[in-house]
């Protein structure tokens, strides 16, 4: 690792302990946040109504119950940083969830769309759920693990699989004042770009995604090219050779199972539908033509040490790509939950078993999905 990138990680944690040690003195004093008197409110019910959405996935791996005064406190020290009063009173509304109002209108911020950005889910106050703000893939496992800068708080992710981060920019007020709202793009040197002026701003803008919807046969139009033309990923492309004498038409197999889900559903996207398993363990047979799972997450997750294309991993297959190499076939995000999900179920049934070296699927539920995907390349 480059000794430049070795000091800046020192300094970071130096700064991190410094930030943590002033918040801990200060935090548990009592005080009126941003000095509001004791009822008042910042979000109107009817600016609340509608933002969440109420899928299970989002109550599993987002929420938590609402955050006492002493939890608050706690999760600001451990940060290193004071949170908006704006958040507090939202997470106390509702902890943290995926989003109904997913979208935030931009321009010239190109990180996922041309006159958006999308939001998967709000980071609850806690330390339980897997994507709170102290979760599993919290905001400091997002800085520590995926490179992201020491400037404040990951406080919502979005569809790009970790590509891309929402952030509390405390970079001009310091770690006890009112942060930008940013978007930070791990894919181009983790550019910072502005997206509003404090949190609350950040949440009155947010709008559904229905409001950048093109016209809907235009848009079913486009959906069928990308799963009829889109290119592979270069993993699959790798798989798919690997997998020559077994498939006999893989990239035909690949193609169907994507026609049938944009059939379904009028868009290229995976659940957990009947459909989205088909694809989730095609994506798994052709991992494991190029090597063995160690685990679910290394079957999932790219390796932080080495994000290229020459790590396998589901991320990389399907949902999202890099922006030098990017590839056509692709659903343009995931939860990952669903396929957490499909996993388990495979493993609780001996779909998938252990093996030297990790895991693979059982050569009967092998033979049996070959056999199945072969009949659709032919159709």
């Amino acid at each position: 690792m480059h000794p430049t990138f070795l000091r800046r990680q020192r300094l970071g944690r130096l700064s991190h302990m410094a930030r943590s040690l002033r918040v801990l003195c200060t935090s548990r004093l009592p005080r009126l946040r941003r000095g509001r008197l004791p009822g008042m409110t910042i979000f109107s019910a009817g600016e609340l109504a509608d933002l969440f959405d109420d899928s299970a996935y989002g109550r599993e791996k987002y929420t938590e119950p609402a955050p006492s005064d002493e939890l608050v406190a706690e999760v600001e020290a451990e940060l290193g940083y004071r949170l908006p009063a704006a958040y507090v009173e939202l997470c106390r509304r509702r902890n943290g969830g995926t989003l109904r109002r997913n979208c935030f209108p931009t321009e010239g911020v190109h990180v996922w769309a041309e006159d958006h950005v999308a939001v998967t889910g709000l980071r609850a106050i806690g330390r339980t759920a897997t994507w709170s703000l102290l979760g599993d893939l919290g905001s400091p496992f997002m800085q520590s693990e995926w490179g992201y800068p020491e400037i404040g708080v990951c406080f919502a992710d979005t569809p790009t699989a970790g590509h891309s981060e929402f952030m509390l920019d405390y970079r001009e007020c310091g770690p006890e004042g009112e942060p930008l709202v940013v978007i930070v793009d791990q894919e181009d040197d983790y550019r910072v770009s502005f997206l509003a002026p404090d949190f609350a701003t950040f949440i009155r803008g947010l709008v559904p995604e229905d409001e950048f919807l093109d016209d809907p046969e235009e848009a079913l139009a486009e959906e069928f090219e990308t799963v009829e033309e889109g290119s592979f990923s270069p993993i699959v492309l790798r798989g798919l050779a690997a997998l020559g004498p077994v498939l006999e038409n893989g990239e035909a197999s690949i193609r169907a199972i994507g026609r049938r889900i944009v059939r379904e559903k009028g868009f290229f996207a995976l659940h957990a539908d009947a459909d989205s398993h088909l694809m989730y363990a095609t994506m798994f047979l052709l991992y494991s033509s190029l090597t063995t799972a160690r685990s679910r997450e290394d079957f999932l997750y790219e390796d932080p040490a080495d994000r290229s294309y020459e790590h396998p991993c589901y991320a990389m297959m399907i949902p999202s790509s890099y922006t030098g190499q990017p590839y056509g076939f692709t659903t343009g995000g995931w939860a990952p939950g669903f396929v957490e999900d499909w996993w388990d179920a495979q493993i609780a049934l001996g779909g998938i078993v252990a093996v030297a070296g990790g895991f693979r699927f059982a050569r009967e539920t092998e033979v049996g999905l070959v056999r199945v995907l072969n009949v659709l390349g032919r159709a």
